[in-house]
């Protein structure tokens, strides 16, 4: 079957391989090329089986359906995959488009393969659309699906590169858009992900073609050109370095590559940079006998050529998860031309190319996975499945899982040399939870490279991290921000979750017992009943759905006396003016922590010290206003009562708030500098500067200062005040500027 824009690779067929799909004789030929035991009457049955399945079925290209199934094994023989594996791949459609039965599949061929072929059917039956929506939830099916066994997602990449090679014959552009962005979403990163980067490639490629096709024809062109340019210089380069090597005794393969369309246009919207600032256009792979072999072919490059510094890589040394290893170095050649030298032995470019298809070899009279080359292939999907393990919203886990399959990684190590290979940009934080759930739970410090850290540094290639243990199981709030792995965000969020039901319970509670000792009850009512009544699980759920501000607790006085006159019950808020003697609940310290079950609200940015209330926030706890915000008035004008709050003594010392100073300063050089040296002297922090209104002689600029209370934003206040720039200045809250 012709069906695409590229033909895969026939190497290692000998020929075998002649028409548009291969017939029975033919396929039987290329699988014992490489499996000389294999039972031929399975195949056989098998290939007979899905033509007649299939029938008069057609494919859009008009040739006979069955010849996709053909084409989908073939590519797996290319791979040199299991008879088991390709057996699959010629019965992956006939449950699904035909009458057949996975009964009727065990009974003839075993139930491992009747096995597989459902797991790529139900994988087929997901539809995992790149478009939200339940793609998040069906990726997570798609991943344990395949997790089951490794073969099941060999036998789909197959099946969908033979889809994209006959993309074209469809005529809706829509689908054709929604196929291919599909692919360059899931399909495609899940085949590097496992190392099967010749794949990966093509499917990028192919899906570029659909999703961009201009993109795709202006950075073919580009490469044509610069090609037919440097045709002659890289020609040199590439007979100078094979003189080189095989003078010098070393056994070599060499050929070059050039840079795929996709991968380039990727790159230039990555990084930001020109077509020109490509540096691995051209690329020359150097294939050896020996790990040794590697290193010396190295030693007389780098002697031979002027090297870029920065563009050196030990991926022998140091794999990649996926187990890919070579030596990765970038030489100017002649025209000061940039050329990627990538050096490695033959088994090694073999699991490049293949990944974990590159594991099945013969061994013993039987054809089997080999877990001695690089373990075992599940493990490369791991992230994955503990994604899925700390739960949480399909989305999310859809966003960490492409975070986790597309970003680049740098490789760090734990002080007994254990690598942790993590995406760019990781900090200490993700290195904590990718070793182990309850470090990165416990973390408060970090050594890298021997020297106290803060959490939040990003880590570099080589780093040695060492994480230190507190024993504390509540994260700070802002950590999930500093994180970029899937792991780490979920496990982070778990216990953000888990440390909210316990604030909601204890706010709960709480805010019950305050309401019964209000009323004279203590001791005389039943929660449990009351909680049936409010249709909460258990009086646990019901403290929660207080906490939350899901329930009021005028609701829960009915519940508790169904039929009761207002007048017959005190409200356990207070509409006065409160004071701390008089506050029902203390914010901070043993108190209720700010960014759990109350939200410090940005209309009137309540600081330690102020006078405070809080205002029920549906399903998000309470929100803590001061005690004269007009938003607060209007709220309880409306009939929402307020519960009186006060601040903890250590309230303070949890972490600074941000209070906001208005000042008229005057426009003259210098007079920014003046008040940034008042605040720093006050010890505070100067968080933003926003310049209000210009005028000729004056500027109206808000400043937003870290402080420790409301004293020390008065003392930052007189500071200001005494500048001699500054005309006025005042504490202002988000509604004066309304």
């Amino acid at each position: 079957m012709t069906g695409g824009n590229k033909t895969p690779s026939n190497t290692g067929l000998s020929g075998v391989i002649r028409s548009s799909f291969l017939s029975c004789d033919e396929l039987i030929e290329g699988v014992l090329q490489y499996d000389p035991d294999v039972d031929k009457s399975q195949l056989r049955l098998a290939y007979e089986y899905a033509r007649e399945k299939h029938g008069l079925q057609k494919r859009k290209s008009g040739e006979p359906y069955y010849a996709h199934p053909v084409n989908v094994a073939k590519i797996l023989i290319e791979l040199r995959l299991d008879s088991t594996s390709i057996i699959t791949a010629l019965l992956h459609d006939t449950v699904e488009d035909t009458d057949a039965s996975l009964k009727e599949l065990s009974e003839l061929f075993g139930t491992q393969i009747s096995e597989l072929v459902d797991g790529v059917t139900k994988l087929t039956k997901l539809e995992v659309k790149s478009i939200r929506s339940r793609q998040g939830e069906n990726l997570q099916k798609f991943i344990l699906a395949i997790t089951k066994d490794i073969r099941v997602l060999l036998v789909k990449l197959a099946d969908r590169l033979h889809n994209m090679r006959t993309l074209h014959f469809f005529t809706d552009t829509k689908k054709q858009e929604r196929i291919a962005r599909e692919t360059l979403d899931i399909y495609a990163p899940l085949a590097r992900r496992i190392g099967m980067q010749k794949i990966c490639s093509e499917l990028e490629d192919l899906s570029f073609q659909f999703l961009d096709p201009q993109a795709f024809i202006t950075t073919t062109k580009r490469l044509s050109l610069v090609r037919d340019h440097n045709t002659r210089a890289v020609a040199q380069l590439s007979e100078n370095l094979t003189k080189v090597i095989l003078d010098s005794g070393y056994n070599a393969v060499i050929y070059g590559r050039e840079k795929r369309a996709y991968s380039i246009w990727n790159k230039l919207q990555r990084k930001n940079i020109t077509f020109d600032e490509v540096a691995d256009v051209y690329a020359f792979r150097i294939i050896v006998d020996s790990v040794e072999d590697c290193y010396a072919v190295l030693g007389l490059v780098h002697t031979s050529w002027r090297c870029v510094p920065d563009r050196f890589r030990d991926f022998i040394s140091v794999p990649k998860p996926n187990h890919y290893q070579s030596l990765h170095t970038t030489v100017i050649g002649r025209g000061n031309i940039r050329v990627e030298l990538q050096i490695r032995t033959s088994n090694m470019h073999r699991i490049a190319e293949q990944g974990v298809a590159a594991h099945w070899r013969y061994k013993q009279g039987e054809y089997v996975f080999d877990e001695a080359i690089g373990g075992n292939p599940l493990d490369l999907l791991k992230p994955l499945l503990e994604i899925i393990e700390f739960g949480g919203d399909p989305d999310d886990f859809l966003e960490h899982t492409r975070l986790e399959m597309f970003q680049d990684q740098v490789f760090t190590f734990t002080p007994n040399g254990k690598l942790i290979a993590l995406p760019e940009g990781a900090s200490a934080i993700d290195f904590a939870y990718a070793v182990h759930t309850d470090i990165g739970d416990e973390c408060v410090g970090v050594r890298i490279n021997g020297r106290e850290r803060h959490l939040r540094t990003q880590l570099q290639n080589g780093d040695s991290v060492e994480i230190i243990r507190g024993g504390r199981k509540e994260p700070p709030q802002d950590w999930e921000s500093t994180v970029v792995t899937g792991r780490a965000r979920s496990a982070i969020r778990r216990l953000i979750r888990k440390s909210e039901l316990k604030e909601f319970r204890k706010f709960g509670k709480r805010l019950v017992d305050r309401i019964l000792v209000s009323n004279q009850l203590d001791g005389k009512v039943n929660i449990a009943e009351a909680a049936k009544r409010l249709e909460a699980k258990s009086v646990t759920n019901l403290y929660v759905k207080l906490g939350r501000g899901l329930l009021t607790g005028s609701e829960f006085l009915d519940a508790v006396f169904p039929g009761r006159s207002r007048d017959e019950t005190k409200s356990v808020y207070k509409r006065e003016l409160i004071t701390d003697e008089t506050a029902d609940f203390f914010v901070g310290g043993e108190g209720l922590s700010r960014g759990v079950s109350l939200h410090i609200s940005k209309c009137c940015s309540p600081i330690p010290g102020d006078r405070i209330i809080a205002l029920p926030k549906r399903g998000q706890g309470f929100a803590v206003h001061v005690v004269d915000c007009e938003v607060a008035i209007d709220q309880m004008e409306a009939g929402i009562d307020p519960i009186s709050l006060s601040w903890t003594a250590h309230a303070k010392k949890e972490g600074a708030s941000v209070g906001r100073i208005l000042a008229t300063v005057v426009h003259r050089s210098g007079s920014l500098a003046e008040i940034a040296n008042a605040v720093g002297v006050s010890k505070g922090n100067i968080m933003d500067v926003k310049t209000l209104s210009r005028g000729q002689d004056f500027f109206d600029m808000l400043f937003d200062i870290e402080v420790l209370d409301a004293k020390h934003l008065w003392n930052i206040l007189a500071a200001i005040r005494a500048c001699a720039c500054v005309d006025s200045a005042e504490r202002v809250k988000g509604q004066d500027l309304e």
